[in-house]
């Protein structure tokens, strides 16, 4: 694994699938309660009164210290497993320069992780 290469988590559209978490810990096989990604989660917001109240929820996949982005995956020529499981997309894996640009391309809320 290379200090150059990071993962870009994209919050806006996470919808709290909780697929990167399963894929890490099946790829990894991890006892209860470890992970290599977590999804956290927010208390409900309201974001808008009427007649039909909106509410809002934000999830937020964070790596956590057993990340390794995948390892041995990465060693085979695939990406990390939370991103090829993630349902939707918000989960890219790059060189830190790529992924630098991409979080400023998307110019909302993102966060990029080293391993």
């Amino acid at each position: 694994m290379s200090k150059d290469f990071a993962l870009l988590v994209d919050y806006k559209y996470c919808s709290g699938c909780h697929s990167c978490e399963v894929a890490c810990k099946n790829e990894h096989d991890f006892d209860i309660g470890m992970y290599g990604i977590k999804l956290l989660e927010t208390e409900p917001m309201k974001i808008a009164e009427g007649a039909v109240d909106a509410w809002d929820w934000i999830y937020l996949p964070v790596p956590t210290a057993l990340c390794d982005h995948c390892a041995s995956r990465l060693e085979e020529g695939k990406e990390p497993t939370c991103v090829k499981h993630c349902q939707s997309f918000c989960l890219e894996y790059g060189s830190l320069e790529y992924m630098q640009k991409r979080a400023a391309e998307l110019d909302h809320k993102v966060a990029v992780y080293l391993p």
